[in-house]
């Protein structure tokens, strides 16, 4: 598995130069992933360069991630079909480039964030529309040789291990797989202090459609009520089974990149330690 980061790049991937990727290599990331805002405004030029960048650092090229909303499952069919446009572009764009995937955000009839809570993110209306959508992106991303990486969370229409399942059963594609992020999945207490059970329950219902994993962990805050936080892997309050996330993904998926997301920059390499010190005691060796 390629250790690599979601972050150190101050804009999109055009703000992509060698001082960026030095400043991964230094921190021991083999790749830095790809985020772009307008990917049907990309040249030719632009792309050889950023392709040639990562050629000459030994950087594989990682996931790209696109800039786009809640619009993928979306009751308005101007902004749903606007969304999957943009998608269509973002597979077109990563096929030039070299990304071996890209993201698949789900979305959220919230409309004030793609990763916020809203009634009806579990309703069938809103799962079919979600559906819809991944077979007409799929059948792009099939021609151009991209994968495809949902990615979902509690708040959102893909809230659970079997709801990702039933997304790329009732898809139908090979081209859909699904990107490993488990903190994102911690909606109770329960699942809180029994996350190793959680984790597993990815592995055991996906072991064929992993393709990688944002990496982060999270911790319980004391109140009345569950409230739980982001926090940097390897910290004394971090929850995460991370030697059980690390050990699943070997198994299922050995040649993933897995990317440290979610921090800014000066807590970027904080985390990377943190995750190296959590690969060692597990018995992980980087690639």
């Amino acid at each position: 598995m390629i250790l690599g980061v979601a972050g150190l790049v101050s804009g999109d991937w055009r703000s992509i130069d060698a001082d960026t990727l030095q400043n991964a290599k230094n921190l021991d990331f083999k790749t830095v992933q790809i985020r772009a805002d307008d990917p049907a405004s990309a040249t030719d030029d632009e792309i050889a360069r950023v392709a040639g960048l990562y050629e000459e650092f030994g950087f594989p090229m990682a996931q790209s991630v696109g800039n786009y909303g809640n619009g993928l499952c979306s009751d308005e069919d101007t902004e749903r079909a606007s969304a999957i446009r943009f998608v269509e572009e973002m597979i077109k764009f990563s096929a030039k480039l070299g990304c071996p995937n890209t993201y698949f955000r789900p979305g959220s009839m919230n409309k004030s964030g793609a990763w916020l809570p809203h009634p009806e993110n579990r309703s069938e209306d809103v799962f079919d529309r979600l559906i819809d959508s991944g077979k007409q992106v799929c059948r792009v991303a099939e021609s151009e040789g991209v994968e495809l990486a949902i990615e979902g969370g509690v708040v959102s229409p893909v809230y659970s291990a079997q709801r990702v399942r039933d997304l790329i059963d009732a898809v139908g594609s090979p081209a859909l797989k699904f990107n490993m992020d488990p903190v994102n999945f911690i909606g109770s207490i329960e699942q809180a202090y029994g996350n190793t059970e959680l984790l597993n329950g990815f592995y055991e219902l996906l072991p064929d459609r992993i393709l990688g994993a944002h990496a982060k962990d999270f911790t319980l805050i004391e109140s009345l009520l569950p409230k739980f936080e982001e926090s940097i892997i390897g910290q004394p309050a971090s929850m995460l089974d991370q030697a059980t996330f690390l050990h699943g993904m070997q198994r299922v998926c050995p040649d993933a990149h897995i990317l440290i997301e979610h921090l800014p920059d000066d807590k970027v390499p904080i985390a990377a330690k943190g995750m190296k010190r959590e690969a060692e005691q597990a018995g992980i060796v980087w690639d």
